[in-house]
This record gives structure tokens, C-alpha cells and sequence, in this order.
């Protein structure tokens, strides 16, 4: 995926690419950190019944989604990410917690998984993907990744949000244009919009939908 070559002959969106941006900075600086997830554990919480509902973070890198949710008593979690880096420094940050988790790294558009999940949450995943074969190869992974009647947390940059970021075009997404380009298998359940502040000040404007398979 992010097969798009924007860079004078170097192609970005690969997993070089994400592992250039781990690299050289350190996960409280990347813009997309948040010391605590709220909104992102306040939507998976509405969906999340029980101790053993499935949930997937797509994109998950270093995000400390995984430690509240382990912390909150969740004991089916996994994490997928396109970089090994991130995903290293997250399980090093959990020690022996990271034992509990599901990893998984891969390009979410060629992600087999092993089960069905309940939880799909993706925050700033689907935004980057500017092809449209790209965004129907997540189709395809969500359809066949999530139960039936599961429910997908997606968060992606609102209309007044960024047109770039990490370098790379992004596509900005109102709730009805999410649901659009999920298309009929999905209804959307709630929205949210928030203002996200990176840590070198810049607010962005994201929007938070949770759909519903049917």
C-alpha cells in the first residue's frame, strides 16, 4: 500500500518509510501522540461488553491504547502496524504485559487474520490512503477481519484538518464520506469531532466514527 512516489524517485508510505519516522523521533513526538486516548476508550467502551471482546488496533505503533486497555481488564487485544520499530518500542514499554497482546506486523491491506475481532479501532490509518486501491484493500481486510455485527472505531482527519502529514498526502473524511467509502455493509452508529493538539502546538481537526457490521 502508499505505493505513491511523491519524493523525486523515492516511493514513501512503505514500511521504510514508517521506519524512518520511529526512528528519528521518539514516540511522544510523533504529531499524532496522545498521552491517553480518551475519546478512542470512550467508543471502544460503549462496544466492549465483556473482558474477553476482541479488539484490533490497526496503526496501533506506540500508542498506549493497548496499556488502557489491558489496564481496563481486556484480555483479547492485538495490535497491527506496518513498523516493526513502533511496535518493538511498544511491547518494550509494556515488559511483561506485552506476553498478554496479539502482534501483528504487516500492511493492514495484507493482513490475514488468525480469528475474527469484535473491536476494529483505527485512529489515523485510513486517512493515508490516497489510492483507491488502497482503500479497497482495507475494505477487504476489515469485511473479512471483523465478526459480523462487530463494530469499527475509525478516526481520520475532518474537513478542516490537514491535507499532509509524516510527509504524506492524506484524504479528509466527514462522517458521511467515512461511511461512504466503508460502503453498505456498515451503518454509522455516533460520530465526534476533536480538536488534536501535537506536541509542537498544531491543532488538527479529527473525526471519530463507530460503525456497525451488519
Amino acid at each position: 500500500m502508499f505505493r505513491e512516489d511523491r519524493t523525486g524517485g523515492r516511493t514513501v508510505g512503505t514500511e521504510d518509510h514508517w521506519e524512518r519516522v520511529y526512528a528519528k523521533s521518539t514516540p511522544n513526538r510523533v504529531s499524532w501522540f496522545q498521552r491517553r486516548p480518551e475519546r478512542s476508550l470512550s467508543l471502544v467502551a460503549a462496544c466492549a461488553p465483556t473482558p474477553m471482546t476482541r479488539i484490533l488496533d490497526v496503526g496501533g505503533g506506540t500508542s498506549t491504547l493497548v496499556d488502557e486497555l489491558l489496564a481496563a481488564g481486556f484480555n483479547k487485544i492485538g495490535v497491527l502496524d506496518i513498523s516493526e520499530t513502533a511496535l518493538g518500542l511498544a511491547r518494550e514499554r509494556l515488559g511483561a504485559d506485552a506476553g498478554r497482546v496479539e502482534w501483528f506486523t504487516t500492511d493492514v491491506g495484507s493482513f490475514v487474520s488468525p480469528h475474527p475481532w469484535d473491536i476494529w479501532h483505527d485512529r489515523a490509518v485510513f486517512h493515508f490512503l490516497v489510492a483507491a486501491d488502497d482503500r479497497a484493500a482495507y475494505r477487504r481486510t476489515l469485511q473479512q477481519s471483523l465478526a459480523p455485527g462487530g463494530h469499527a472505531v475509525i478516526s481520520t482527519f475532518g474537513p478542516e484538518g490537514p491535507t499532509r502529514c509524516s510527509g504524506l498526502d492524506v484524504v479528509r473524511y466527514s462522517p458521511e464520506s467515512l461511511l461512504a467509502e466503508l460502503g453498505p455493509a456498515f451503518s454509522l452508529v455516533e460520530s465526534q469531532d476533536e480538536i488534536h493538539r501535537t506536541p509542537n502546538g498544531a491543532d488538527q481537526q479529527f473525526v471519530y466514527c463507530r460503525f456497525r457490521r451488519s
